[in-house]
């Protein structure tokens, strides 16, 4: 049987982004397992895709070398005797444990300096591959060989059991249709509709019969907060009191995602929800969300997309004149009027 060990990335959302690649190693090597070597965050996520074997937590934090923890951790490693690693982040720190665990094929794109570490080096033609899944998706080919398109969308499925356990221990009911807010977004500022923004669209929408749902992680529950407050509690804030497998079963619930390009919003296209993806400073030509069902919502604006943490210009424009009469405007396109 083969053994293949994946090095996944930091991000919930890349991680995401990575599942048509496992579906693709399934399909050239029937009966394969895969292992994905993971930061911890992700871990539940990755539970949720068939595609994987085991989840082996990644204890190291971003930026740090800790060599000497990642050779013990190579080498604890050896004993599962894979046959090839597939090294998806760019950083030498990535391609150490595949490295030490002494695995023959080592996979992964050329970049800091890791001609060493991996002997399954490939040139990264982002002509070519614009898309991130489809980078991901190409190392799972044998080197040289062209990636079969189309790619498959990643997809998730919840349970009915996963879903009332999330509501109940929450205390929800989805005896109307669901909205679902995802207001936060890891990277920075930059990537945020404003709260006042989302309080507005969540009034009109609870006017419209829905029940609104913020959903994020505890670093967006002051912005969480901040927009129930604003919509007069028309918007219930759940931010900081799920994990991510309540999230994905609440996603599973939605009517209606409205989301920042974030993690949240590739779980929710893995859903296939309807959804409103509120791009600013990062780019839908990388990283867009990746079903039918989701429309991306822009402004044509010469400084965007920036791709930085905050605004350079002081501004944000990007976000500013992207208005919730806008975003209204496509969800009323988006949707079917409600009974």
């Amino acid at each position: 049987m083969q053994k293949i060990l994946v090095v996944a990335p930091s991000w919930v959302g890349d991680c995401m982004l990575m599942q048509p690649m496992l579906q693709r190693l399934h399909q050239r090597h029937p009966g394969v397992r895969i292992d994905v070597l993971a930061p911890p965050w992700t871990e539940k996520l990755l539970r949720l895709m068939p595609e994987v074997g085991e989840v082996i937590p990644n204890p190291f934090p971003h930026g740090a070398l800790q060599l000497g923890a990642r050779r013990a951790l190579g080498k604890q490693l050896r004993a599962a005797q894979y046959d090839q690693a597939i090294v998806l982040p760019n950083s030498l720190k990535s391609a150490l444990v595949p490295f030490f665990a002494g695995i023959p094929l080592r996979t992964g794109f050329v970049g800091e300096a890791r001609y060493l570490l991996l002997n399954d080096a490939r040139k990264l033609d982002k002509q070519v591959l614009p898309l991130m899944v489809e980078r991901f998706a190409a190392l799972a080919e044998a080197a040289a060989q062209a990636l079969p398109r189309p790619l498959p969308n990643p997809g998730l499925t919840v349970t009915p059991g996963q879903v009332q356990h999330s509501l109940d221990k929450l205390g929800l009911s989805i005896d109307k249709p669901i909205a679902v807010f995802c207001p936060g977004a890891e990277y920075g500022p930059a990537k945020r509709w404003p709260a006042d923004y989302y309080a507005a669209l969540g009034r009109q929408l609870h006017a419209q019969g829905y029940r609104i749902w913020l959903l994020g992680s505890a670093k967006d529950k002051e912005v969480s907060d901040t927009i129930a407050a604003l919509s007069h509690d028309t918007c219930h804030s759940l931010c900081g009191r799920t994990d991510l497998t309540d999230a994905v079963a609440l996603l599973s619930c939605a009517t209606l995602v409205v989301s920042n390009d974030s993690g949240l919003m590739h779980i929710a296209a893995a859903l296939d929800k309807p959804m409103i993806a509120i791009f600013g400073s990062s780019s839908p030509q990388f990283t867009p969300p990746l079903s039918d069902k989701a429309r991306v919502v822009q402004l044509d604006l010469p400084c965007s997309p920036c791709f930085k943490r905050e605004c350079p210009l002081g501004h944000f424009n990007c976000m500013m004149q992207l208005t919730p009469e806008i975003i209204a405007q496509h969800i009323s396109h988006l949707m079917e009027p409600l009974p």
